[in-house]
């Protein structure tokens, strides 16, 4: 057997991390890319004079990304350039509360303390805990492949199940917060990191209480250039380690031959592998490149994850009292997620989250004296609201609330805007209905209900990305892509002693 081709279906930041290791597995890989650049959902937005993140904007555990530059040998500094940043988070809430959640837990347990009556030693305590779920129970479900029969004999599941409490699996994460926390505003602090995934706190399982920790214990960082620096990063890497890239190559299909996936047809034209990546939704990859309806349909059995509207908005002053990351609260956070996950329509009091890059690099992202405002409230997927009656809503309920709380005429000091709606998310990325995560995980076995990182139906087809296993967001699919990785490192083995 020579050389094995691969081919990678989109450059977002888990197919190039796919393509990377698999490069290193010494595999011939193509990255095929419908748009004209890399990083999907991570790309970059520029308008008068305005720079601004496109998509996600919290960098958390760069471990993830050093130990792909590591296993690529190379050094991830003559690449990519990130620093700590302070304060996580600072949150506005409507009764006139503004807390800054440092990074550090002892300053933020201390702020909390100050700002809510809250103990902090109750803080101190959860954060602690969630170190501990991260650890010994996080570690099976964001590491390990949960469609393998080895990964449950091995040593890290027995852990796993001895540290697990009943309230981490039958309790919902607001249920969790309501009882280890005195004060509302600070159980609607920590309920909010059900959003991460795309979930619901009032239905997601207690087990998500994990989630602070990675910006309490480990801690906030900031790239350099912004988040775009990591796509740019991840594209420079492949580039060196012999990855070729068909940008404006959008996929067509999967070509199968006995039940085996065996190449893509691309621009018309057919290019045959060894084994096919898909960092393409995992609903789109079966109904749009496999014509397999019916796996399409059962996919969609489960519940979408919310969606996105943003606004990117040059901002004609420059505000003192925002950060780098701003949450202004809605006042009644169950009614926002009912009305997201069960009505299905929009919230007249969202909570709207204002990231400012140009807090961290003032006068690159933004003219001297002005900032950048990348502006996000969270929609259902799939909305039937007609687009520009749900930009127009959106765009108001923004308005009213950040004007409000900012005692500022906000519309005012808008230069220049640009818009990011459901619609658009699935245009530009492929995200079935625009649900940012694929699937919701509302629900405890939401983890084991994702798609897996391969095809059960199909020899030679691998799935990696937020749509699949472990999920969503930055680190989650750089670990998919490390998981994918393995099981074609695993397989191609099988095969070699088959050949």
């Amino acid at each position: 057997m020579g050389r094995l081709k691969a081919y990678v279906i989109g450059a977002g930041v888990a197919g190039m991390a796919t393509a990377v290791r698999l490069a290193m597995q010494n595999m011939d890989v193509t990255i095929f890319e419908k748009n004209n650049y890399p990083g999907g959902k991570l790309n970059l937005v520029e308008a008068g004079g305005y720079r601004f993140d496109g998509g996600p904007s919290l960098f958390v555990q760069p471990e993830d990304l050093e130990e792909l530059f590591q296993a690529a040998d190379e050094n991830i500094h003559e690449f990519l350039h990130y620093t700590p940043v302070e304060i996580a988070c600072k949150y506005f809430y409507e009764d006139g509360t503004v807390i800054n959640a440092y990074t550090d837990k002892v300053k933020f347990s201390k702020e909390l303390e100050d700002k809510t009556g809250e103990p902090a030693g109750a803080v101190l305590s959860y954060l602690n805990e969630s170190k501990n779920i991260y650890e010994h129970v996080g570690d099976v479900f964001v590491n390990h492949s949960l469609h393998k029969i080895s990964t449950f004999i091995s040593p890290a599941v027995f852990k796993a199940l001895i540290s697990t409490r009943p309230s981490y699996i039958f309790s919902t994460l607001h249920d969790v917060n309501a009882r280890k926390f005195q004060h509302s505003n600070t159980v609607q602090l920590f309920d909010r990191y059900a959003t991460y995934n795309g979930s619901n706190p009032y239905t997601a399982a207690g087990m998500f209480q994990l989630l602070p920790n990675a910006e309490h214990n480990e801690g906030v960082f900031y790239p350099e250039g912004g988040m775009i620096s990591i796509a740019n990063a991840l594209a420079k890497l492949a580039e060196k380690k012999g990855v070729t890239f068909r940008f404006n190559s959008a996929i067509q299909h999967i070509v199968k031959k006995e039940n085996k996936a065996v190449g893509v047809v691309a621009n018309g034209e057919t290019f045959f592998a060894d084994s096919i990546v898909s960092n393409v939704d995992a609903y789109f990859t079966y109904s749009r490149l496999l014509d397999d309806e019916h796996t399409a349909k059962r996919i969609l059995k489960r519940e979408r994850s919310n969606s996105a509207v943003v606004f990117y908005w040059g901002i004609a002053k420059e505000f003192s009292q925002l950060d780098l990351h701003n949450i202004f609260f809605s006042e009644d956070y169950e009614a926002e997620f009912d009305s997201i996950f069960r009505k299905k329509n929009l919230c007249a009091d969202p909570t709207v989250y204002v990231n400012i890059t140009s807090k961290c690099e003032p006068g690159i992202h933004a003219p001297v004296g002005k900032e950048n405002w990348f502006v996000m409230i969270n929609v259902p997927a799939g909305t039937a609201t007609e687009d520009q009656e749900l930009i127009a809503t959106c765009r108001a309920n923004i308005l009213a609330k950040l004007s409000r709380m900012l005692k500022t005429d906000i519309e005012s000091l808008i230069e220049t805007e640009r818009v990011l709606s459901p619609k658009l998310i699935e245009e530009q990325t492929g995200a079935y209905m625009g649900a940012l995560y694929g699937s919701s995980s509302n629900s405890a076995a939401a983890a084991f209900l994702r798609h897996p990182n391969f095809s059960k139906d199909m020899k030679r087809l691998y799935f990696v990305g937020g749509t699949v296993h472990p999920g969503g967001g930055i680190p989650l699919c750089l670990k998919s892509a490390k998981i994918t990785a393995g099981i074609i490192a695993s397989d191609v083995r099988k095969w070699k002693q088959n050949d």
